[in-house]
């Protein structure tokens, strides 16, 4: 007990300042990149069984038990599901023709923008002062849906006319890097859970894990951004069509969840949640998914990461200048 005592403050202390942390270690992962670009493939060999144990703590903390009660709160669960899931793929579609000349960035930019945040949005939405406990009581709803719509919604960028030269997606390997990363660490988060009252060694499990939940996401962050950042930077012109993509996205959304929220008579609280929730975007989740996209759509990797560095620093923003303008 003295030791679990000895932890909460340390815990407490990389939660409250987690933004920090994980821009320090995007940055780290940048210069280490950088340097030694020789152990991209050795870093990269590590980002799985580190993902792993990140989308299981991830999903440890997605109280899937409060599934039903996140659907009392009826209007603005509406507005939430609205603006993800009809609002989203509307702009998404719009943007994307920016690069539908390109299979890769086509892709990857479906990937990564379609799939809402389901972790550290309630962190940002809690630093700027929003509903974040609403964020969170429908994170199982945002979870389970986007696992059922994503897949159809790439099926149809396959056979578009923009998703040219790759012979359309390979659903085999798709299908394994689904399961095994999403499916298995969701599962055994819900076996886990299920276990804890009855079996010390799974609550200890769960505790454990959620409390190493910074420092999973700083590896991984760190991982995925020093074994890239090589290649995004032998492909400026990559980085170049999509940034000003990413970026357009950020700006629009907020503004987006906050026009939901006034039709949904939302509160100001609530209001910036459901900004935050359209702005946030769910990379480190379909990340382990873009690797089993064809040889034709390898630069959907580097489109996943880009995303997640320029979020970051927009988010890092936002926490500051949304509650400024959400009245």
């Amino acid at each position: 007990m003295e030791g679990a005592g000895d932890q909460a403050p340390v815990v407490a202390w990389m939660e409250h300042h987690q933004v920090v942390l994980y821009l320090s270690a995007l940055v780290t992962g940048a210069v280490l990149g950088l340097a030694a670009p020789a152990a991209s493939s050795l870093l990269e060999t590590a980002i799985s069984p580190v993902l792993a144990a990140l989308l299981y703590a991830t999903f440890l903390g997605v109280p899937f038990h409060r599934l039903r009660a996140a659907f009392a709160d009826a209007r603005f669960m509406a507005a939430l599901l609205a603006v993800n899931f009809l609002v989203v793929p509307a702009v998404v579609l719009l943007l994307s023709r920016l690069v539908a000349d390109e299979s890769g960035l086509l892709v990857g930019t479906l990937l990564v923008l379609l799939a809402p945040c389901v972790d550290y949005v309630m962190v940002f939405t809690r630093l700027a002062g929003g509903a974040w406990s609403r964020i969170l009581a429908a994170s199982p709803a945002l979870m389970l849906i986007q696992a059922l719509v994503l897949p159809l919604w790439l099926a149809l960028a396959a056979g578009s006319p923009g998703a040219q030269g790759g012979g359309g997606i390979s659903w085999r390997p798709f299908a394994q890097a689904f399961v095994l990363m999403i499916a298995l660490p969701m599962g055994l988060s819900i076996l886990t859970r299920r276990a804890a009252p009855r079996v010390r060694f799974a609550d200890r499990l769960a505790s454990a894990t959620t409390a190493l939940m910074v420092p999973l996401m700083m590896a991984t962050l760190l991982l995925v951004v020093s074994s890239q950042v090589p290649r995004v930077a032998s492909r400026p012109d990559v980085v170049a069509r999509v940034v000003p993509l990413f970026v357009t996205f950020a700006l629009v959304m907020p503004v987006v969840g906050d026009v939901a929220g006034r039709m949904a008579r939302q509160g100001r609280r609530e209001r910036l949640a459901l900004a935050f929730s359209g702005t946030t975007r769910n990379s480190l989740v379909v990340l382990p998914l873009a690797p089993a996209l064809p040889d034709s759509m390898g630069m959907a990797p580097m489109v996943v990461v880009t995303q997640t560095l320029v979020e970051l620093v927009v988010m890092a923003v936002g926490v500051r200048l949304l509650p400024r303008l959400i009245r």
